[in-house]
C-alpha cells in the first residue's frame, strides 16, 4: 500500500522560506512522476509543481515561478518543495500525490495517491 506522508510546513512571514518533504513508500518511488497541489478553503486544489520519474522534466504555475523548487531524491523516497519569497496568498495546505506513469503528469486524474496535506500560513 502506497503511503505519502508530508513534512515541513507551519509558519512562516512574507519574504520567508519553508522546506516541504514528503517520505513515500509501498511501491518503487524512481518509477513514478510526482506532484505537490495546494488547496485553501472554498478554493479547488491545484497543482503547484512537478516532477517526472528522473527529476529531468519539472513545472509550475504560474504564480511560484522564480520562488518555488521541486526536487526529489530517489535513494531517498522522498519529494521536496522549496519555497523561498513566501506570500500571504500562499497560504494553504500543500498535498504530495503520486502520478500512476513516470512522465511529467499534469492533471489531477493523473494522479493516484495522495497524502495527508500539511499546512503552510503565511503572515503579512
Amino acid at each position: 500500500q502506497v503511503q505519502l506522508v508530508e513534512s515541513g510546513g507551519g509558519l512562516a512571514q512574507t519574504g520567508g522560506s519553508l522546506r516541504l518533504s514528503c517520505a513515500a513508500s509501498g511501491r518503487m518511488f524512481s518509477a513514478y512522476a510526482m506532484g505537490w497541489f495546494r488547496q485553501d478553503p472554498g478554493k479547488e486544489r491545484e497543482l503547484v509543481a512537478a516532477i517526472s520519474w528522473s527529476g529531468t522534466n519539472s513545472y509550475y504555475v504560474g504564480s511560484v515561478k522564480g520562488r518555488f523548487t521541486v526536487s526529489r531524491d530517489n535513494a531517498k523516497n522522498t519529494l521536496y518543495l522549496q519555497m523561498n519569497s513566501l506570500k500571504p496568498e500562499d497560504t494553504a495546505v500543500y498535498y504530495c500525490a503520486q502520478a500512476g506513469k513516470p512522465q511529467l503528469s499534469l492533471r489531477h486524474t493523473e494522479y493516484e495517491y495522495w497524502g495527508q496535506g500539511t499546512q503552510v500560513t503565511v503572515s503579512l
